[in-house]
């Protein structure tokens, strides 16, 4: 099989703070722990309340389909629903960059200098 450009097909082992790890970094590397809570923590009841309204948006999907509304209907609520978790991603993104990412890199700093 082939892989598109930049495919990892070899296991990729996370460290307890979340970000990836390529295998050919060293084990001292790897087993560095994260400190504190993750950096989504601080909105958690914002994260969850809209997970719950799109876990909501896809049961009403589920009707739309079982009762056979319009194509173009269930397709504007896909989009709606799309859109509502890419922005939770976005968000999370930006909390685990701005917390996981540079706790992360707080420590190479210190050694380099």
């Amino acid at each position: 099989m082939a892989y598109p450009q930049g495919y990892r097909n070899h296991y990729t082992p996370h460290t307890s703070g979340g970000y990836s790890v390529g295998m050919e970094e060293s084990t001292e590397t790897a087993a560095m722990p994260h400190s504190g809570p993750h950096g989504y923590i601080s909105n958690k009841d914002d994260y969850l309340k809209r997970l719950r309204r799109i876990e909501g948006q896809a049961r009403g999907l589920q009707g739309m389909v079982s009762d056979e509304k319009y194509c173009i209907d269930i397709l504007t609520q896909i989009s709606a629903m799309t859109s509502a978790l890419q922005s939770v991603a976005l968000g999370l993104l930006d909390d685990h960059l701005n917390h996981c990412v540079v706790d992360a890199a707080r420590p190479a700093a210190r050694k380099r200098t």
